[in-house]
């Protein structure tokens, strides 16, 4: 009786080991399958203009001229284009590598000024901390 408890353990334990092998030979975990493209966690580079006209608030150009002074750029920001915008995430169509962002979508704007020739890419969400998009 004992050996056949024993022998029926072992019996399953060998079927658990092997339900959860691959079935092929081992391969390296930090090698990416050849079968699909390895999982992208950013939109490729920053989204273009998509949203309908919008007028900037007093209080929004204050903080991106405050913010391109901060940067060290002298000089009067132009206004290029302002756009309201509903971004897809907290990433405010600028994803940066390794960073995580709200999964919920995101009133704002964009605001594109040039200062000196150079442009510059700003985003809005709710409120008015500008974030300069740099691809």
């Amino acid at each position: 009786m004992r050996r056949a408890i024993l022998a029926g353990a072992g019996g399953m334990l060998l079927l658990l080991l092997t339900a959860c092998s691959t079935g092929g030979p081992m391969t390296d975990p930090t090698t990416p399958s050849s079968s699909r493209p390895p999982f992208a966690t950013t939109t490729p580079g920053p989204v273009g203009p998509s949203g309908t006209p919008a007028d900037v608030s007093p209080e929004k150009w204050d903080a991106l001229a405050t913010d391109l002074a901060e940067r060290g750029v002298a000089g009067e920001p132009v206004l290029v284009s302002a756009e309201a915008v509903t971004w897809p995430n907290g990433a405010l169509g600028c994803p940066k590598p390794g960073m995580s962002y709200t999964q919920a979508v995101v009133d704002g704007m964009r605001v594109v000024v040039e200062v000196d020739g150079m442009s510059y890419d700003y985003r809005f969400g709710r409120g008015d901390a500008p974030v300069l998009c740099e691809a």
